[in-house]
């Protein structure tokens, strides 16, 4: 498990039972665990999590890649921003078809903090292609701050960002999460941060 988890690239390894969910009500838990059920990687469908930062996006990433390699599905996790590095070095070394070919290979690809930073036209251009050659072959989990309504701003071309979207939703599960964050309830838990409604 160990070994496998570090190929999965994880930031850090969380399970599904470390969530808080009483902390988020906003997330339909039932639909959280029918997801952990891996159905969504044997119908090749898309889980897109959204909401502001620090309220569980990518625990929840990770605690569905962590259930996915248990139960023997390959797993690669990266960061946009992680991401956009390793191309701009692929191009640079004459492998960025090599590399867009290993992107594809992963039963379930988890893509963190798309919105973040805003795409340029080769970014924008490599993210469509990678969305476009995992369409119906593989599954992907996005984590996003922005709402669908904004990823125009993301890739800053409306049409682009209308063709990512229309191959990620045509299979997929959306999770939107309206809550506080994680981390500035530990603040406020440490009396670093004042509690709601306290001046």
């Amino acid at each position: 498990m160990k070994l496998k988890t570090q190929w999965a690239h994880f930031p850090y390894r969380k399970r599904l039972d470390q969530f808080e969910f009483s902390f988020q009500p906003s997330i339909d838990e039932k639909k959280i665990r029918e997801l952990a059920s891996l159905a969504f990687l044997e119908r090749k469908e898309n889980v897109i999590l959204l909401g502001p930062p620090g309220v569980g996006k990518t625990h929840l990433a990770i605690a569905l890649g962590v259930e996915a390699i248990v139960s023997g599905f390959s797993v690669y996790f990266v960061t946009l921003q992680d991401l956009l590095a390793q191309l701009i070095k692929a191009r640079e070394e004459n492998r960025l078809k090599e590399r867009m070919a290993l992107l594809t290979k992963p039963k379930l690809l988890i893509l963190d903090e798309i919105g973040y930073l805003g795409l340029d036209a080769f970014g924008a251009t490599c993210l469509f292609q990678l969305v476009s050659d995992r369409y119906e072959h593989g599954s992907m989990i996005l984590t996003s701050n922005k709402s669908y309504g904004d990823w125009g701003t993301i890739f800053q071309d409306n049409v682009i960002a209308t063709a990512i979207l229309d191959r990620l939703l045509h299979h997929s599960t959306t999770i939107n999460i309206k809550g506080e964050s994680y981390r500035l309830k530990e603040k406020r838990k440490a009396g670093v941060l004042p509690k709601p409604g306290t001046s």
